[in-house]
């Protein structure tokens, strides 16, 4: 079912509005994303409570010195997310340490942001980056990457397609792109074989997030 693959960005101010907006997913979402806004702002407790109901996806993009980094992923580990994330920037030893520490917490994926979707950089030069750091993290020993859907053929076909794809800039109809600048709709995911599709603003931000999400999933089914 689409419904696996499809994460709802949290992107909220406080554990008050994060707690209703999940309420009103229920069910018909099984992934939540905690970014920095929100875990600065309510820290641990929330994930805590989040995930008695939702996969979590603790989205702080990691990236210092390898001990550090190594230090926080256990953490997250601790806390029980099903996945969180580094930037691959970061360099091989801090991603090999990141990976060595995942390694001991079976529920939860480590993944490598590529490029950010904010990134206005040329899609070629885009490709070619993603692609180069994706390998990066395949060999330090990560489950997968963060990527635009532009990237994501190109690195399924370096790195293999077991090699998880996370696709944020999910844009679709006549919606404000927001800051995004490597954007494609969520049908489009699919078909270039992304594993998950991050959606935030266009279903927290919607008069009826829950119909919303099923528009996604619909478009998410009819590409797969």
């Amino acid at each position: 079912m689409m419904r696996h693959r499809l994460m709802v960005a949290l992107d909220m101010p406080d554990r008050d509005s994060a707690l209703a907006i999940s309420r009103t997913l229920g069910g018909s979402v099984d992934w939540l994303k905690i970014g920095l806004r929100l875990f600065v702002a309510e820290g641990p407790a929330l994930v805590r409570t989040l995930i008695k109901t939702h996969r979590i996806f603790l989205d702080l993009k990691f990236h210092d010195i390898p001990n550090t980094v190594a230090d926080a992923i256990a953490s997250a580990g601790s806390l029980g997310v099903q996945m969180t994330n580094i930037h691959a920037s970061g360099g091989m030893d801090m991603m090999r340490a990141a990976a060595e520490t995942a390694a001991a917490f079976s529920h939860m994926k480590l993944i490598a942001v590529t490029v950010l979707t904010s990134n206005a950089i040329s899609g070629e030069e885009a490709l070619h980056e993603a692609v180069r750091r994706a390998g990066l993290a395949r060999k330090a020993g990560l489950d997968g990457v963060v990527c635009s859907v532009h990237e994501v053929a190109a690195i399924k076909k370096a790195c293999g397609s077991d090699f998880l794809t996370v696709t944020p800039g999910i844009r679709w109809g006549s919606r404000d792109r927001d800051d995004q600048k490597r954007v494609a709709d969520p049908g489009m995911a699919i078909s270039q074989g992304a594993d998950y599709i991050v959606v935030g603003r266009p279903i927290i931000r919607a008069s009826d997030p829950r119909h919303t999400v099923k528009e996604v999933l619909a478009m998410m089914e009819g590409a797969g």
